[in-house]
């Protein structure tokens, strides 16, 4: 079965910088969008970021816009999201979500809401200090 999985939280200052990493297995990645989420105590999972099938294309929520960057490698079937500027109001549990390519010609299309996705990793915990 298709698993994603999660790794490079950790605790860090304000300020500093995190590169999470999900790697995908049992799939074929090349055909699938993808995303990160992120779930604070006591809040719904919200969406962080976004990456086309193409790899051409992102989406930033507008909390994380500038200070994140999301980014692929179909060789090593993983993706990334390198989190810079760090504030402690981004301390929560990130998730990678993946979609499979549904109809043709929407490689470019990046999926911001949880129901897009078809697969999800078990998240990986950022906490930020202040």
């Amino acid at each position: 079965q298709v698993q994603l999985v999660e790794s490079g939280g950790g605790l860090v200052q304000a300020g500093g910088s995190l590169r999470l990493s999900c790697v995908a297995t049992r799939l074929t990645f090349s055909n699938y969008a993808m995303g990160w989420f992120r779930q604070a105590p006591g809040k719904e999972r919200e969406f962080v970021a976004a990456l086309s099938q193409s790899g051409r294309t992102t989406t930033y929520a507008d909390s994380v816009k500038g200070r994140f960057t999301i980014s692929r490698d179909n060789v090593k079937n993983t993706v990334f999201l390198q989190m810079s500027s760090l504030k402690p109001e981004d301390t929560a549990n990130y998730y990678c979500a993946a979609r499979i390519l549904r109809g043709v010609n929407v490689g470019r299309y990046t999926y911001t809401r949880n129901e897009d996705y078809d697969y999800w990793g078990q998240g990986t915990q950022v906490t930020v200090s202040s």
